[in-house]
């Protein structure tokens, strides 16, 4: 599976650019603040229809420029900034080729195609390609909070099985529900209606907790390969565990602990007015040679766990498709020790196609097939 070219306009800081893209490892080297980023996240974005960085499109779209005034006055003139950018590629994998075009507004819904035909879901282009992104970011899996880690156990959940990208959201609208209803009712009993809503949160809640518990079993396994790896030494190990909110106890059904936590916490959830049980309360498990990786892993271990967990994903998708994804690194090496960075650049090669972004040719790997230059929003092959 690979992108086998792109054209890019308006987006970020590129006018726009033209590029084909070949298989393998290709290194894409610049100076801070001149593209590297946004050209993998171009890639990215026509690959998965969404950014790693932002959650807004609006950045995405190249912004407002400016005519400079004569003599140190003010601009002489604001140009406005276009209303869209555009991205345009091919995608090749074992079912064929898809041509996939993005509109990229900046407000309003994006227009979106693969192979002249519209596509209004997301899943439905992971049927064509996958890919998976690692950047300086990724460090709040590790180091931040909850959220940030049942963020990228969702990740993981659609990017491995696309057909299951809307159990979060089920569970997501369930939970609003209820806990509007919990908010608003005056009494100190449980409000008219909560049983239904108990019954919502129950079925989706306990989906979407199995399909969590899934994709943590496909990567933990792997992620600590890769760590491993990385360390060259196997007592340095990752260890990566699924910590559901709601857990059976001896032969009791998920569904029956569900509802059994829920009897649990009631009157709690009476007092504080919100959902005290449930998938938006899990957490995902990570240890550093046995000790908790967000208080005692050091900068650079954190960052090795956190691209572990990438490489790992990106392992556990070619072993559920056959095919590996496509896969971007943004600037890699930099947390990392001299004998780390090697073992990271000798690992980099049988993952099919792989784009990393460094900022000098220092950290460039040695068996790297393709280098990119970027300067301004343009791309030269080195």
């Amino acid at each position: 599976m690979r992108l086998s070219w792109i054209e890019i306009r308006d987006f970020r800081n590129y006018h726009e650019a033209s590029l084909q893209v070949p298989p393998g490892l290709i290194v894409v080297i610049g100076p801070n603040a001149q593209g590297k980023t946004n050209l993998l996240e171009a890639m990215y974005y026509l690959c998965t229809l969404e950014s790693p960085r932002v959650s807004s499109d609006l950045p995405l779209v190249r912004s407002v420029t400016f005519s400079p005034g004569g003599g140190g006055q003010p601009p002489a003139s604001l140009s406005p900034g276009p209303s869209s950018a555009f991205l345009r590629g091919e995608a090749e994998s074992s079912g064929g080729r898809a041509l996939i075009e993005v509109e990229v507004r900046g407000g309003g819904q994006n227009r979106v195609q693969v192979n002249r035909s519209p596509v209004r879901r997301k899943r439905d282009l992971r049927r064509h390609v996958r890919a998976v992104f690692c950047g300086p970011d990724d460090l709040r899996i590790v180091q931040g909070e909850p959220d940030d880690r049942r963020r990228f156990i969702d990740e993981c959940v659609r990017t491995l099985w696309p057909a299951k990208e809307g159990t979060a959201s089920a569970y997501e609208r369930a939970l609003r529900q209820r806990n509007r209803l919990l908010k608003d009712w005056p009494g100190p009993a449980a409000p008219p209606g909560l049983e239904g809503w108990d019954a919502e949160l129950v079925g989706h809640g306990a989906a979407l907790t199995s399909v969590r518990a899934g994709a943590v079993a496909e990567i933990a396994g792997r992620a600590s390969q890769e760590f491993q790896r990385l360390s060259g030494q196997t007592a340095e190990a990752l260890g990566v565990e699924y910590r559901p909110s709601v857990e059976p106890a001896g032969t009791e059904t998920l569904e029956a602990a569900f509802r059994r936590r829920l009897d649990e916490r009631s009157a709690d959830e009476l007092i504080r007015r919100t959902t005290l049980v449930g998938p938006h309360r899990d957490d995902l498990g990570l240890r550093v040679q046995g000790l908790t990786a967000r208080g005692f892993a050091s900068h650079g271990e954190a960052w090795g766990a956190a691209l572990s967990l990438r490489l790992a994903l990106g392992r556990a998708v070619a072993s559920e498709l056959g095919e590996d994804p496509v896969v971007f690194l943004d600037d890699p090496f930099s947390a990392l020790d001299p004998e780390r960075r090697r073992r990271l650049a000798a690992g980099l090669g049988g993952r099919g196609q792989v784009l990393i972004a460094i900022p000098d040719e220092s950290q460039l790997p040695e068996e790297t097939a393709t280098v990119w230059c970027v300067r301004e929003g343009q791309v030269a092959a080195a």
